[in-house]
């Protein structure tokens, strides 16, 4: 299967490290520190999750010019801050194309959800079910997130993106998907409790982030291995690692402890945040035209529960 062409969307409003040391105290130099992150994205008012998906899908669509949206016959979608539990994100962007008797999926497994939704794509091809699916990720943090929360208030940041994948490739731009691992990891270390979104309570809220910052590093530096060996590659035919986009610190050590060049590794968590299970599918729009016919894209994704993956892509 192929990835046949990436687009993003952001909200256009900026919020600057300097709002939080305003709100709470926390100073610039701080939140650089301990994050990386100077600045993220809000949505506007009247924006929302299913909003900022229906942006995304009109940007691939737009900018594929061998597939159309007649074309279409799956759609998978990503998120954990839903708009709407029922008419999900996933209908939405299907109300938006007006592609009618096709199957919709909405998956949720925190910020890893872009893979285990491909996952899904994957499945749907393999039983010859579709062979042109809509995958859409789309975070909209802000609304379940507490500023005034001094340990990760600052942290979240909106966005999404879309993906066009096929079962056969359109065009030599294409990113053929070589192999995709997942997993989760519901028994590991403090995953119950160690950063919640429960919407009837106080929305999303991180109390143990070290032990998240430990998984997440073992994990995705772990997962990149494993698929690179199961693929007789090695970390010096890595092009670009594009890793869930949590905190700049997590990147570096994942880099680290692969041997992995820091200047291969996608980063945008310095002016979107985390923009969840979107941020690395924004990475992978933000690199789409450096690719080279050749080049190998590692992603690699860690989320809150826990759930894990790494797919490998090639041009």
């Amino acid at each position: 299967m192929y990835i046949h062409q990436v687009a993003a969307y952001l909200p256009a409003a900026v919020v600057t490290n300097e709002h939080f040391t305003r709100l709470n105290g926390l100073s610039h130099e701080w939140i650089i520190e301990r994050t990386g992150i100077r600045e993220r994205r809000k949505a506007a008012p009247g924006e929302n999750t299913n909003t900022m998906a229906v942006e995304a899908t009109t940007r691939v669509l737009a900018a594929a010019t061998d597939l159309a949206a007649t074309d279409i016959d799956l759609i998978v979608g990503g998120t954990y801050t839903p708009h709407d539990t029922i008419f999900t994100m996933a209908h939405a962007v299907q109300h938006a194309v007006g592609v009618t008797d096709i199957p919709v999926v909405s998956v949720s497994s925190a910020c890893s959800s872009l893979l285990n939704a491909i996952e899904i794509v994957e499945g749907y091809f393999a039983l010859g079910k579709a062979r042109n699916a809509l995958v859409v990720v789309s975070e909209h943090n802000t609304a379940y997130n507490n500023e005034g929360d001094t340990v990760a208030g600052h942290l979240w940041g909106d966005g999404a993106a879309a993906l066009l994948i096929t079962k056969e490739r359109l065009a030599p731009t294409d990113l053929r998907m070589v192999d995709l691992l997942t997993g989760g990891a519901a028994p590991v270390g403090k995953a119950n409790t160690a950063v919640t979104l429960k919407p009837v309570e106080r929305g999303i809220v991180m109390p143990f982030g070290k032990d998240v910052f430990i998984h997440a590093c073992q994990y995705m530096a772990r997962v990149t291995k494993e698929i690179l060996e199961r693929n007789q590659l090695g970390v010096d035919d890595v092009t670009y690692l594009i890793p869930h986009q949590a905190n700049l610190r997590i990147t570096k050590n994942v880099v680290q402890q692969l041997g992995l060049p820091e200047e291969r590794a996608v980063s945008n968590i310095d002016y979107l945040g985390n923009t969840g299970c979107a941020g690395a599918a924004i990475g992978l729009a933000d690199t789409w035209h450096q690719l080279q016919p050749g080049n190998h894209v590692v992603i690699t994704v860690f989320g809150g529960g826990y759930s894990y993956g790494a797919m490998l892509l090639e041009r």
